[in-house]
């Protein structure tokens, strides 16, 4: 397998799964009225496809044992960590993508990724502490801050785009921004426990190394989505109900943009496998790498008060808490960021 062994690898690595977690859900976005629960099909697909196209290609070059080998001498229980996690994840991820559609990623990542941020940097440490503890912990408490700040800049928007009542009428107050944060934060505490098991798959000397975990990760994610969605197409969030012949009512363009949009988190998450798993010597371990990765927090973020335009015409007070909110996510990460440098 092709593996990194230096901490600028790694971190080249990290910095990858930052901009590609950061970045595909705007794949969901681009498709336009498509139903999220419909674009989670092909974008399930799309990330078995990719981990497997991985594990044939990069996992079986290099000096380390090839991808079939760590298949064949890996032990039962490491696989079902790795596909435990992955059903994990699927379902924190659902309601991430529930919490877009109802809400926007600039709500969404900063308060459901956000959340999983703090949570796994502190559970990965404590599984495998690397990195200097004052540093991430002192990290993540300032990204716990930035995601009080972005549901108040979002709860504060939300009041003053509320529609204006009728005569004789109250005003109704638009309770998108309620679910949106509940959902969000429904999906940050267990997408933050998704990735201490995966570090189980990689303990002992039957290991899964991290071309096989994107694999099996992938393996139930796909094979997860089929259930989870029996509730979310019956019981959506938001709109009608959806059957599978909606699925097959969509176009070629709306199928290829889940594709892409599984294939870019896929890539992400492959990268973050391989930059938590360099030598101890390298300094960088599963909770800066984490860490670094949820940093997709900030670049999402980014996609959606930028170009998707989520907050548009933002009072001034809204801005203020804006600048503050992205302003933490920063200074945060880069906390966690240098915690390897200083044992």
């Amino acid at each position: 397998m092709i593996l990194p062994t230096t901490y600028l690898a790694a971190l080249l690595l990290s910095i990858l799964t930052m901009i590609c977690w950061g970045s595909w859900a705007n794949t969901q976005k681009l498709s336009g009225k498509w139903r999220f629960e419909l674009f989670y099909y092909d974008y399930a697909l799309g990330m078995l496809l990719t981990a497997t196209l991985l594990a044939f290609t990069l996992g079986m070059f290099g000096s380390e044992i090839t991808f079939i080998d760590n298949m064949i001498i890996t032990g039962k229980r490491q696989m079902a960590y790795a596909v435990a996690s992955g059903v994990i994840f699927n379902l924190a991820n659902m309601l991430l993508v529930a919490a877009i559609t109802v809400a926007g990623m600039a709500v969404a990542f900063p308060v459901g990724i956000g959340l999983a941020l703090v949570i796994g940097v502190v559970l990965n440490y404590l599984i495998k502490p690397q990195g200097n503890p004052i540093l991430l912990f002192a990290g993540a408490a300032v990204v716990v801050g930035a995601i009080i700040v972005d549901a108040m800049a979002y709860s504060a928007y939300a009041r003053d785009n509320s529609p204006a009542p009728l005569p004789g009428k109250k005003k109704k107050q638009v309770n998108n921004g309620a679910k949106g944060i509940l959902l969000s934060c429904a999906g940050g505490v267990l997408m933050g426990l998704f990735y201490p098991i995966i570090q189980l798959s990689r303990d002992g000397e039957l290991a899964l190394m991290p071309y096989s975990i994107g694999f099996f990760f992938s393996l139930g994610v796909f094979a997860s989505t089929f259930l989870f969605n029996l509730y979310f197409m019956n019981l959506p969030v938001q709109g009608d109900r959806v059957g599978f012949s909606d699925y097959l009512r969509g176009t070629r363009k709306m199928h290829l943009l889940g594709l892409l949009g599984g294939a870019i988190w896929c890539i992400g998450a492959v990268s973050n496998f391989l930059a938590s798993g360099v030598p101890a010597e390298v300094n960088v371990g599963p909770a800066v790498s984490y860490g670094l990765g949820q940093g997709a927090t900030l670049i999402s973020t980014l996609w959606g008060l930028l170009y998707w335009k989520e907050f548009s015409n933002p009072s001034p007070k809204v801005k203020k808490l804006i600048m503050i909110m992205l302003g933490l996510f920063v200074v945060g990460l880069a906390m966690i960021s240098i915690a390897p440098l200083y044992k």
